[in-house]
């Protein structure tokens, strides 16, 4: 067992709520024994940071978003793959941005080279968006990869996703918000 099996598990929970998995299927996808993914899940149960529910013959396991730490585990790890950076690098004087959420690996709770980002908005400045995308990928050391929607598309463009695949990470307040 290891912190870096640990870690794995964090990110894999807790950047996105919604995720749910289960021992044989985070063994296969952490490339981790089996003895120490088990380890690490029941402790995270026992603090109660983890629910699980049974599935037929399969415990699946789910980040706790009531626990009170929750929200301070999900920013550590938004901060920890450089979101957080992309986000406010990004928003800057941007046009008008109503919302930006996160998909591909990373919205799953893997980590990933590319982080992946649709952001909604009307008369965003494209050009000024591909500058600020190419310095955020300099500052987090990772690819940003995105596409722009107008608020009429979303609904149809985002219906394609699990909710498991889907992070909202900001909307036009300035906020940052949470996965339902």
């Amino acid at each position: 067992m290891t912190s870096e099996t640990r870690i794995k598990l964090l990110k894999k929970f807790f950047l996105n709520s919604c995720t749910r998995a289960h021992l044989r299927g985070l063994e296969n996808e952490l490339g981790e024994s089996s003895n120490a993914i088990r380890i690490e899940l029941n402790r995270f149960e026992e603090a109660g940071l983890l629910n699980s529910i049974w599935e037929g013959n399969k415990k699946l396991f789910q980040a706790n978003d009531k626990h009170p730490l929750y929200s301070d585990i999900h920013s550590i790890i938004l901060k920890e793959t450089g979101i957080d950076r992309v986000i406010q690098k990004v928003i800057h004087r941007l046009g008008n941005l109503i919302s930006v959420y996160l998909t591909g690996d990373l919205a799953r709770g893997l980590d990933s080279p590319v982080i992946d980002l649709i952001l909604v908005g009307k008369s965003i400045d494209r050009e000024y968006l591909a500058r600020k995308v190419v310095q955020a990928e300099k500052i987090v050391g990772r690819k940003v990869s995105f596409i722009v929607l107008d608020p009429s598309e979303t609904e149809s463009y985002l219906s394609k996703y699990k909710s498991a695949d889907l992070l909202p990470l900001w909307n036009y307040d300035g906020s940052r918000v949470s996965p339902e």
